[in-house]
């Protein structure tokens, strides 16, 4: 597998994940403006096996093409938006980091790795990169601005692309675009024919070292808001709430770090009709680890891993997986 590295303006109807999500494989074309997500007629998802942890992601899928002609059609996988500024962050290195691999009946396909910087849904991938600078900040980001002439970091900065976070006699130069990325490959559909593809990738998980599952902030009446949306985000229980506190026992000082693992699933129903079979496992990781994400019919199925079978699916919302640690002390 070959992983090329490309910059095309992309529209915005491209912008269908928010970090850390990933997302199922659409039928895209280029067209003009960029990049955008299509709708097949022709194309069936036969089946969908997904499998989802902290590690690794693979999906698995049987794709019949129904028409009398072979389809060749460019086949997109968005990637998750990574929103640029003053926080301290990692903010991933897909190039690098990813590990993304695609194999078409059990062949290596070729892949092009797509990039935009948008301001406010503006595309200023152009001025960007004529700028010289990178879509995504890396740690000579700062020095690469500061070299840049007046009049063209006042061009960015006009643009919205670029902030002085600092003040004038200590500029603190960061960039204030969101890069949006997306796996691209031609995808040749053969006539009345099934084919199997399988896309095997390191995610990046988010998270945070404190939950706000913690009883005193849960319990905040200035954060029931955001707790409310939490647990609705995720699918939360009373039953996970019980387990999350008795996991902390009687230790105030005690921590229970927060992973987020999230998966487009939604562009899943670009394809002709519904999945005719899905599958979906969830590992968790140590069997001491609490696990909440939303769905139906969930079987416990080995100690650390939780499985959704469903049939003629039809994707209607994202996958977003919460996994807790146990607790460990500050």
């Amino acid at each position: 597998m070959t992983l090329r590295f490309d910059t095309v303006l992309l529209a915005s109807a491209l912008a269908v994940a928010a970090v850390p999500a990933d997302a199922n494989d659409s039928m895209a074309e280029t067209a003009i403006g960029g990049l955008t997500l299509t709708k097949s007629a022709d194309v069936v998802m036969e089946s969908e096996d997904l499998f989802v942890s902290e590690e690794k992601v693979t999906v698995d899928y049987v794709f019949t093409n129904t028409s009398s002609k072979d389809l060749e059609t460019l086949v997109a996988f968005p990637l998750p938006d990574v929103v640029n500024g003053p926080e301290d962050v990692h903010r991933p290195d897909f190039a690098k980091e990813l590990e993304f691999k695609t194999t078409i009946d059990g062949r290596p396909a070729e892949l092009t790795l797509v990039q935009a910087a948008l301001v406010n849904g503006t595309d200023v991938t152009a001025q960007v990169r004529a700028a010289g600078l990178p879509l995504s900040m890396d740690p000579e980001f700062e020095a690469k601005v500061k070299a840049l002439a007046p009049d063209v970091r006042n061009g960015l900065v006009a643009a919205g692309a670029l902030k002085n976070d600092g003040d004038d006699a200590n500029p603190y130069w960061n960039a204030h675009w969101t890069t949006k990325t997306t796996v691209t490959r031609t995808q040749v559909f053969p006539a009345g024919k099934s084919i199997r593809v399988s896309h095997a990738y390191k995610p990046f998980v988010g998270g945070s070292v404190g939950s706000i599952l913690k009883p005193d902030l849960r319990n905040q009446p200035d954060l029931a808001k955001e707790v409310a949306a939490y647990r609705a985000k995720f699918c939360i229980d009373d039953a996970f709430v019980k387990g999350f506190d008795a996991a902390r026992g009687k230790d105030e000082d005690a921590l229970q770090s927060d992973l987020w693992i999230g998966y487009v699933l939604t562009s899943g129903a670009n394809w002709s009709g519904p999945i005719r079979h899905f599958r979906l496992v969830v590992d968790k990781g140590d069997p001491k680890n609490l696990v909440s994400f939303c769905a139906t019919g969930v079987k416990k199925i080995a100690p650390t891993r939780f499985e959704v079978v469903y049939e003629n699916f039809t994707p209607k919302q994202d996958l977003d997986v919460l996994i807790v640690r146990p607790p460990s002390k500050m």
